[in-house]
């Protein structure tokens, strides 16, 4: 295989893996980080209006339809009795409630959860350009006036809609504003009045009615917002302010100014909101939101598996990254271990004892089995017979540990039999080839290694964030795969080895 080839596949492998991983976190929200939480809030709208003679009755609410900054995870409709429609027209979505005989008070609910989503953005129609107001006089002639000087002071839509709102604020009773100050009251009277004034300079602008999503639960009102289009994009104000952008904190509810509830068959309607914020794992969102995504992508992954196997696989999907550890210190640091995948399966038995007494159980336990091994070798056994024996003794060793330490009192002792214990079998056997053909300094020095190699592997397998993203994001497998082929072809000098070819450096200059 080439060069090329090879590099081919690394690359190929590299890719599949990072973009499944960037969708998953980008997209779905999967968390990158083990115990993420996510802000969730709570909309509620509840509707009441009252019915004083038996009969039919309708209400109609204008509900979320195009989301920014936002994205919908569940909605609710609450309603005893009463049929449900709802219906979406450019964008704009409506519940209609009806019921055929109802009479006295009547209360309606529609809740929705949404979560902060910043690559959300409405595709908003291109706006005409809106028809001068007829007014009467003198408010005609107020608002060419005003209209030519917020113009003379602004060089294009947003300096003019700063320079008017800033103009309203600070009016005087000599200035042609101050007309229309006075016309209306509320917060959305005071932004449609700043649209009537825009439309004078045919301006195309939306007033939209927005919700603070506040951190505590409680009561929140309609706070209208103008959103101004420069022929280019939209752009967002307060009509009272003058503030530039719109606050990450504002969830729309609707992009037009008309009523939000219209109730036929009823009288005295009204609308409360209210709010509550909630945090929760981000990874049981993630799963949520892929539903409401239409991605069958969590289908096919660890999440959707039974809870048992699960747990199995979360230990098993550590081991390429223990193997990993192992390739980089043998192929690139140079450390001598027995074996060439032993050290990974002593670090997954050191995630059940902890490292420092896994260390003294395996130091235990081989040592009295290389002791054992050395006197089985006096016998002259066949190699099938002598590695059973070896075996045997082993389990005897692990048994007599256990007992021992149960009754001293130290619990963890019992653990010594998560130890694999045809692994240890299999290290005293080589240890005690090695002490025999190369002497006690080598099998030393490869004991001593695989210790060090395996409790190097367990640090790195019990990081709450490997173990988190392995487990979330398998296809970081691909990543993993592709890191181990180039290491395949690495052929230069390992790190324990430079300083035995430091003489050929030559002398420094």
């Amino acid at each position: 295989m080439n060069r090329r080839h090879l590099f081919l596949l690394v690359g190929t492998l590299s890719a599949i893996g990072l973009l499944l991983i960037v969708y998953k976190s980008t997209v779905l929200g999967f968390p990158l980080v083990p115990g993420d939480r996510t802000s969730l809030w709570s909309v509620e709208a509840r509707i009441t209006f009252h019915r004083d003679t038996p009969g039919s009755a309708k209400a109609t609410l204008s509900i979320p339809g195009r989301l920014r900054g936002f994205s919908m995870l569940s909605e609710n409709f609450v309603s005893r009795g009463y049929g449900l429609s709802t219906h979406e027209s450019d964008g704009e979505r409506e519940a209609l409630w009806a019921i055929r005989r109802t009479q006295g008070e009547q209360t309606l609910y529609y809740r929705l959860t949404v979560y902060r989503d910043d690559g959300v953005e409405p595709v908003l129609p291109e706006p005409a350009f809106p028809p001068v107001p007829q007014l009467e006089e003198p408010f005609a002639s107020a608002l060419q006036d005003l209209v030519a000087q917020v113009r003379r002071q602004s060089a294009d839509v947003e300096t003019f809609t700063s320079e008017l709102i800033k103009r309203m604020n600070r009016a005087d009773d000599e200035d042609p504003v101050a007309l229309f100050l006075n016309l209306r009251g509320s917060e959305l009277d005071h932004a449609l009045n700043v649209q009537t004034l825009l439309a004078g300079a045919r301006i195309p602008s939306r007033v939209l009615q927005t919700l603070p999503l506040v951190r505590d639960t409680r009561q929140v009102d309609i706070v209208p917002w103008l959103a101004i289009y420069n022929g280019e994009t939209w752009l967002y104000f307060n009509p009272r302010t003058g503030e530039r952008s719109l606050p990450r904190d504002l969830f729309v509810w609707s992009w037009d100014a008309t009523p939000l509830v219209d109730v036929v068959g009823g009288i005295d309607e009204s609308i409360e909101f209210w709010v509550a914020r909630t945090t929760e794992d981000a990874l049981s969102v993630a799963e949520r939101r892929s539903a409401s995504h239409g991605s069958h992508i969590v289908d096919f992954s660890l999440l959707d598996l039974p809870l048992q196997t699960q747990a199995v696989y979360g230990v098993l999907l550590l081991i390429p990254i223990g193997t990993l550890v192992i390739v980089l210190m043998r192929n690139i640091v140079g450390m001598r271990s027995f074996g060439t995948f032993l050290p990974v399966l002593v670090a997954l038995a050191f995630r059940e004892t902890s490292l420092l007494y896994g260390i003294v159980l395996f130091l235990l336990v081989v040592s009295a089995g290389l002791a054992v091994r050395m006197y089985l070798e006096r016998l002259h056994l066949l190699l099938v017979p002598r590695l059973a024996s070896v075996l045997i003794v082993v389990v005897m060793l692990m048994l007599m540990i256990s007992i021992l330490s149960y009754r001293l009192g130290i619990e963890t002792g019992l653990s010594i039999a998560l130890f694999p214990m045809v692994i240890l079998t299999m290290v005293i056997e080589r240890m005690s080839v090695v002490w025999e053909e190369r002497g006690a300094a080598d099998a030393l020095i490869d004991g001593s290694g695989t210790l060090v190699v395996a409790a190097i592997a367990y640090a790195v397998m019990s990081l709450d964030s490997i173990r988190h993203v392995v487990f979330v994001f398998p296809e970081i497998l691909f990543i993993l795969l592709a890191i181990t082929l180039l290491i395949g072809r690495y052929t230069g000098y390992r790190i324990s080895e430079l300083s035995r070819f430091h003489a050929l450096k030559g002398p420094d200059k």
